[in-house]
């Protein structure tokens, strides 16, 4: 094999590796709970319970792209999800005024926090260590030591209701009934997805770039489409698809296409990659730090009223610990460590790692001391696969 096929393979294999890892993990723990992990209520609670992290992890992904990190998103959870409970069950506000303010003041959040990094200079380990601490302890002043609900049922049918049914069920033999609905989006988007990477694949041949052969496409589209589609097949057989769901199936594909179709993703990846050179590109690298940061208290805040509208109330404790949860998601799914490296999607599936991780050795009784010591190992081995591979293609070149 020559070096540019090597290189090419171990390029293919640290992107590709951590769904291979997800794959083994989920078949793992199938066997290992006697089939409980992929039943069709436990599939549509995996989704359900571990959604704000999920959310989070959109926004941190951003923030290590970009060569920081931020340790306050727990505490903005905590706080935006105060807010919104103080404006819709405290002053009777109508819920889509009080979700408008709360994501505001996510937004003048990271404002705050986004200033202080991108044109004060502080490191943003400081600042939003800071913020942690500080918004906190607003949120215990504001709540005190009771929790404030409940809320209003469109607020709870966003964090754990599902869709209409609209056509009916339909049979899958032994498999018994489904919602005809869930099943026909779940096929429209492997059809869509399919088409994207195939156009994907074709612009590479047209720029007389390396793209995978057919066969080897092929048996890629094949395996996501059977995942995705056993996965719907599951959730239509339940109950139908999360509300919840659909709002992340927005920032995803929302986020995806930013982080690699427009001049601020572009921005992001090069500020991350190498400060210096990007600002003598052009690159306006306070601009760009600072909104990451505004993005995500926006995202914060939209865990927030997810979290507190699944558990119908405010809680001065709400979101302890997220952020490392989210931290882990974003280094688990392909970000590198010192910036510049990651992906939307890699970032999801990190979260689903750890979701699976939680769930699977909940159902297993584990104590939450071992399912701790199984996440540690699991992220160190994930950031030592990073520094490996790159100190691997150092010494290739």
């Amino acid at each position: 094999m020559s070096l540019g096929s090597g290189r090419r393979f171990e390029f293919n294999l640290r992107a590709s590796g951590i769904y291979l890892a997800f794959a083994a993990i989920v078949v793992l723990f199938d066997i290992l709970t006697h089939g409980l992990l992929l039943t069709p209520e436990n599939v549509s609670n995996l989704i359900v319970q571990n959604s704000y992290i999920l959310v989070l992890a959109i926004g941190m992904i951003l923030v290590i792209i970009a060569g920081h990190i931020d340790l306050s998103a727990g505490s903005v959870v905590a706080v935006t999800g105060a807010i919104s409970a103080v404006l819709m069950v405290n002053h009777h506000m109508a819920w889509p005024l009080a979700l408008a303010i709360t994501l505001i003041a996510g937004a003048a959040i990271g404002a705050w926090q986004g200033y202080w990094v991108a044109y004060f200079g502080l490191p943003a380990f400081i600042v939003t260590l800071a913020g942690m601490l500080v918004f906190r302890a607003l949120t215990m002043t504001v709540l005190g030591n009771q929790g404030i609900g409940p809320f209003p049922d469109q607020v709870r049918t966003l964090s754990t209701g599902f869709l209409g049914s609209t056509f009916g069920n339909v049979g899958l033999g032994p498999l018994g009934g489904a919602d005809l609905f869930t099943l026909v989006i779940g096929v429209l988007a492997v059809l869509a997805a399919v088409a994207a990477q195939w156009r994907a694949r074709a612009a590479k041949l047209r720029y007389g770039q390396h793209a995978e052969s057919v066969p080897l496409f092929a048996g890629k589209m094949a395996l996501m489409a059977f995942v995705v589609l056993g996965v719907v097949v599951q959730l239509a057989r339940y109950k139908n698809l999360p509300w919840v769901l659909v709002l992340l199936t927005v920032l995803v594909l929302g986020y995806s296409l930013v982080a690699a179709r427009t001049v601020f993703g572009r921005h992001v990846y090069a500020i991350g990659g190498n400060p210096q050179a990007a600002v003598l590109s052009g690159v306006k690298v306070k601009k760009v730090t600072f909104w990451i940061f505004v993005n995500m208290g926006v995202l914060a805040a939209v865990a927030g009223v997810v979290f507190a509208g699944r558990l119908n109330q405010a809680g001065p404790t709400a979101g302890t610990n997220f952020e490392l949860d989210a931290i882990a998601a974003a280094f688990i799914g392909g970000a590198a460590v010192t910036g510049g490296v990651g992906k939307v999607v890699g970032a999801i599936t990190g979260g689903l790692i750890m979701g699976v991780i939680n769930n699977g050795m909940s159902l297993l009784g584990a104590p939450s001391e071992r399912v701790m010591l199984v996440k540690g190992l699991i992220l160190l081995a994930a950031v030592a696969f990073d520094v490996w591979a790159k100190r691997r293609a150092g010494t290739a070149r």
